[in-house]
C-alpha cells in the first residue's frame, strides 16, 4: 500500500470535507429528488398505471410539470446541512484513521480504513437525520399535489410542533443502518482505488484530476450498493403518516416484501447509480482541492 503523503489531520479533513459536500449537492440533488419520488410512490390500485414507470419517466414528468426548480425541490435543507455534515463525515474518517495509528507515518490496512469510515457514518447521522426527513417530505410534496410545507424551515417548525424533537429525528436508526456500513465501504473503496491508480514511485497526493474523479465516482457507486435497501426503508418510514409503522423499520420491511417483493428494496436504483458517480466524483475532487489548499496555507495544522 502507498505511504501516506503526510500526517493525518482531522481538522483539515473537516474543512475540506465541507467544501466537498457542497460540490456533491449541486451535482447530485436533482437525481436524489427522482430517487425519493420513486421510492415513496404508492402502489397503484388494480387496473391503474403507476405514477412513474421508471427513472426517466419520473425525470420527464418532474421537468415538464415543475421545471428545473422541481428537480432542486428541498435543496435548502441539504445545502444547510451538507456542509457541516460532510465536514463532520470527513473529520470522523480522519479521526478514525488517526486513532488507529501508533505512529504518524503508520500505513493503515483496508479493514482499518473500513472501520474509520464506519465511525464517520456514526458522526454524520446526528446532523443528517433531520435534514433527510425534511428533504424527503419536501421532495414528495410536489408530486402529491399538496402544499403542507412552504419550505425547509416551515417543515422543521411543523414537525417539531406536531411531535417534538422525535418528529424531527424520525428515521434516525434507519439512517444509522444505512450510513455506518455504507460509509465504511465508501472511504475504503476510495483509498483502495487511489492506491491502485497511483503510478509507481509517485505519491497519492499527486494523483491527476481524472483519476481522482474516477476513484471518487466509483467509491460513490460502491457506497450506494450497500446503502440502497436501508435507504428505501428510511425514505418510506420518514414520509409515512404518524403511527403507520408502530414497530419502525420492521413494519416497513414486512409491508414492502409482502406487497412488492424483494425487488422493492432497490427502488430508485437507476437514479441512484446515475447520480452516484458524478456527485461523488465532484465531492472527492472538491475535498482534494480544498485539502491541497489547506496544506499550502497551514502545513502544520
Amino acid at each position: 500500500m502507498a505511504k501516506q503523503p503526510q500526517p493525518i489531520s482531522p481538522f483539515k479533513n473537516f474543512f475540506a470535507g465541507g467544501f466537498g459536500g457542497v460540490c456533491l449537492v449541486f451535482v447530485g440533488h436533482p437525481l436524489d429528488t427522482i430517487k425519493v419520488r420513486l421510492q415513496t410512490q404508492p402502489k397503484p390500485q388494480p387496473g391503474q398505471a403507476p405514477l412513474y414507470s421508471g427513472t426517466f419517466d419520473c425525470f420527464r414528468k418532474t421537468l415538464l410539470g415543475e421545471g428545473v426548480r422541481g428537480l432542486y425541490r428541498g435543496m435548502a435543507a441539504p445545502i444547510i446541512g451538507v456542509t457541516p455534515m460532510y465536514a463532520v463525515c470527513f473529520f470522523g474518517f480522519g479521526l478514525g484513521k488517526r486513532l488507529q495509528q501508533r505512529k504518524p507515518d503508520d500505513v493503515l490496512t483496508y479493514p482499518q480504513l473500513f472501520a474509520a469510515g464506519m465511525l464517520s457514518g456514526v458522526f454524520t447521522t446526528v446532523i443528517m437525520a433531520p435534514g433527510e426527513r425534511i428533504k424527503c417530505l419536501l421532495q414528495i410534496q410536489a408530486a402529491t399535489g399538496e402544499t403542507k410545507y412552504s419550505g425547509s424551515l416551515d417543515c422543521a417548525k411543523q414537525l417539531y410542533r406536531e411531535a417534538g424533537i422525535r418528529g424531527v429525528y424520525k428515521g434516525t436508526v434507519l439512517t444509522l443502518m444505512r450510513d455506518v456500513p455504507a460509509s465504511g465501504m465508501y472511504f475504503m473503496t476510495y483509498e483502495w482505488l487511489k492506491n491502485i491508480l497511483t503510478p509507481q514511485g509517485k505519491s497519492v497526493s499527486d494523483l491527476s484530476v481524472p483519476r481522482i474523479l474516477f476513484a471518487g465516482g466509483l467509491a460513490g457507486i460502491f457506497n450506494w450498493v450497500v446503502a440502497i435497501p436501508p435507504d428505501v426503508l428510511k425514505s418510506r418510514f420518514q414520509t409515512a403518516p404518524e403511527g403507520k409503522y408502530p414497530n419502525g423499520f420492521r413494519d416497513v420491511l414486512r409491508e414492502l416484501i409482502r406487497e412488492e417483493g424483494v425487488a422493492s428494496l432497490y427502488k430508485g436504483f437507476t437514479a441512484v447509480m446515475i447520480r452516484a458517480f458524478p456527485a461523488n466524483a465532484a465531492c472527492f475532487l472538491g475535498f482534494e482541492v480544498a485539502m491541497k489548499f489547506l496544506n499550502w496555507i497551514a502545513p502544520g495544522l
